[in-house]
């Protein structure tokens, strides 16, 4: 870098020099300027126009693998980590926008996970663009689960061998990250901090930590992996699902791609069928009577009412760690047998859907949530 003694200022002004120039002459930054202008962003040194002229041009000309990496180590620098007391933590990474389509089982994941010995955490925050939907966030807190812990007290949770899951939110601990909140919304477009801000890591384990999340767009399972291992998770898991989460379809054969000890990621198939699924729905239904909404002006937003689809998806997730059954029961099982494959905690994924399932019947699951 030609700039002196890596000023922000400069290196701002250069970047957007070089990137806003239009289709053909938008030229690309380093790992490096892209990291030192996120910083400038998340420390507040960057002009609030600079900052939205970074992402945006960035996105028109499309953000290149050292981009998203440099933006990556500016949140991971930023990011609070705890450790836990425990020797593998997996991180589930649900689309931070949340549903708007379906109701969301994928809260109730981490509770099931634990009950098979499978300490787990989802992280999170309240709503972002550009669906603005029901979050993870919003279902726990209709659980009656405590969303506002710090990582420290996360992380004491899944040591706790009656809890083992914890979710922790983006304001805990990234909260440089999430006072981009109100530049996000104005910018409304989605730009790389949709991408990345996922694979930070608020808690690890203390020999292992593993990557779970989801994609709908085929181009974003290699760009997720290559992200997973330079931000240091072990392994990494990619799951086709509905609306880009990590439940894939319950009705028909599905993909995802993983990758084990830092290596090379590898595309696998899935069927429900074959691990005793037999739904006509892709996802949980949104349930007749929910009230609608929708924001102002906004074409993407269009959605149930948050809080009562919220209260919806809590109901219909506790009652499936109850052991009743249902689309919820049956996307927590296929999503915990994909889990457990992937740890090696099962031998196949038909095993792991019968693990999955015996824990579902038990009904101790639901302790963990109550």
């Amino acid at each position: 870098m030609n700039q002196a003694a890596h000023d922000p200022h400069k290196v701002m002004h250069s970047i957007i020099q070089r990137v806003a120039t239009g289709p053909e002459l938008s030229k690309s930054i380093s790992r490096e300027e892209a990291a030192i202008g996120m910083q400038a962003i998340l420390d507040g040194t960057a002009d609030p126009v600079q900052a939205a002229i970074f992402f945006i041009a960035l996105r028109m000309k499309r953000e290149t693998m050292d981009e998203f990496k440099g933006i990556l180590d500016a949140i991971l620098d930023a990011t609070i980590t705890a450790t836990a007391e425990v020797d593998d933590v997996v991180i589930i990474a649900d689309p931070y926008d949340g549903y708007n389509r379906c109701l969301p089982a994928a809260p109730f994941l981490p509770a099931l996970l634990a009950e098979l010995g499978v300490a787990a955490v989802t992280h999170g925050l309240e709503a972002v663009g550009p669906k603005y939907g029901v979050t993870a966030r919003h279902v726990l807190r209709a659980a009656k689960v405590d969303v506002d812990l710090d990582p420290a007290a996360a992380a004491a949770r899944l040591a706790n061998p009656a809890l083992g899951w914890t979710y922790v939110d983006q304001a805990k601990f990234c909260p440089k990250l999430h006072d981009l909140l109100p530049l996000r919304q104005r910018m409304i477009k989605r730009q790389a901090l949709t991408t990345v801000e996922t694979e930070a890591k608020p808690i690890v384990g203390r020999k292992r930590t593993h990557f779970v999340t989801g994609y709908v767009h085929k181009p974003y399972p290699p760009i997720y992996a290559q992200l997973a291992r330079h931000a240091g998770f072990d392994s990494a898991l990619i799951i086709r699902g509905v609306e880009g989460g990590v439940m894939p379809s319950l009705r028909q054969a599905g993909k995802y791609t993983a990758y084990q000890d830092h290596g090379e990621e590898v595309e696998f198939d899935i069927d429900p069928v074959a691990l005793g699924i037999s739904q006509s729905v892709r996802a949980v239904a949104l349930p007749d009577d929910l009230p609608k909404s929708e924001r102002e002006g906004d074409e993407v937003a269009i959605m149930v009412d948050v809080q009562a689809t919220a209260r919806a998806a809590a109901e219909a997730g506790l009652a499936a760690l109850a052991g009743n059954k249902g689309a919820t029961y049956d996307t927590l099982a296929l999503v915990a047998a994909m889990v457990l494959h992937h740890l090696g905690r099962a031998r196949t994924l038909a095993e792991g859907a019968d693990m999955a399932r015996a824990a579902l019947d038990s009904g101790k699951a639901l302790a963990r949530v109550k």
